[in-house]
């Protein structure tokens, strides 16, 4: 017995309000199957979803899916068919699927099937059910036969980010995998004897080796790092400064001594002259 959907209240999110835009270059272009009249523009069509589902900029030859192309130039399924071939290929579990977690690769392929983000952590983990239960096929086969989908784009339409907004296409922008998935590869590929290949030339040594670790380096790095500052604290202290800080009246007219000059007799070289003053 499959488990339902949870029931997830959703957010305001741009594809949900009506837009005011004016048109312009920015705006996402859509593939349609009816407006295809020569083999340039099936092409194009057959290109674009290798983009919006793969996220691809250069779509390698190993990726193309030459089955589901030749039946999408013959006319013989829907572009919605197309679009459920992608999602369970080899290559779109293999990029995806194998490398996030189930929380990841329900708002990955939300972005991608249904051109929106998810709204909450609800939702990821309502999907996320949906993907146990069901595995990667059946997960996309509730995408693309959902409401939502239909109603967006049908069954002749390529998905696109709706009422893309000051961004770019998500979907070309996110990378294929989290962060979790690269440090294990990277703890993985470190492990055994690839240590001992950190030092190419030289001694080998049990400190060297250590050093390679990388659990090792960041325990190093996080002791040297300098203490925190607390910077309310800081504040805190230097406005009590200012406060008690007198400042010296400055302003005039009030009754201050002033300093007076008195002057000093200066030895001048004319005063062996006779003064009348004095008896010659």
């Amino acid at each position: 017995m499959s488990i339902p959907l949870l029931e997830v209240t959703p957010t305001t999110q741009n594809q949900r309000v009506e837009g005011y835009e004016i048109p312009d270059e920015d705006d996402p272009k859509i593939y349609r199957l009816r407006d295809v009249t020569s083999d340039t523009e099936i092409n194009d069509l057959i290109w674009a979803g290798y983009r919006q589902i793969f996220s691809e900029h250069l779509i390698l030859e190993s990726y193309r899916q030459q089955y589901l192309e030749s039946q999408m130039r013959n006319r013989a399924i829907t572009v919605r068919d197309f679009i459920r071939g992608l999602g369970k290929s080899d290559v779109y579990r293999r990029l995806v699927g194998e490398t996030n977690s189930n929380y990841r690769l329900v708002d990955i392929s939300f972005k991608r099937f249904l051109g929106r983000a998810t709204y909450n952590k609800d939702e990821q983990i309502a999907w996320s059910i949906v993907i146990a239960t069901r595995g990667l096929p059946g997960f996309i086969d509730a995408i693309v036969d959902s409401d939502e989908y239909r109603e967006n784009f049908g069954d002749n339409i390529i998905p696109y980010q709706r009422r893309r907004y000051n961004e770019r296409p998500f979907n070309l922008v996110n990378p294929r995998y989290g962060y979790d998935w690269r440090d294990r590869q990277s703890l993985r590929s470190l492990q055994g004897r690839s240590f001992y290949q950190t030092r190419k030339t030289g001694d080998v040594t049990k400190e060297v080796v250590r050093k390679a670790i990388p659990v090792n380096f960041l325990s190093m790095a996080a002791s040297i790092s300098p203490a925190e500052v607390n910077y309310q604290r800081s504040r805190d202290r230097v406005l009590s400064q200012i406060k008690n800080i007198e400042i010296p009246d400055m302003t005039q007219g009030q009754n201050s001594s002033q300093n007076t000059v008195k002057p000093k007799e200066v030895a001048l070289p004319y005063r062996y002259l006779p003064s009348a003053n004095r008896p010659a």
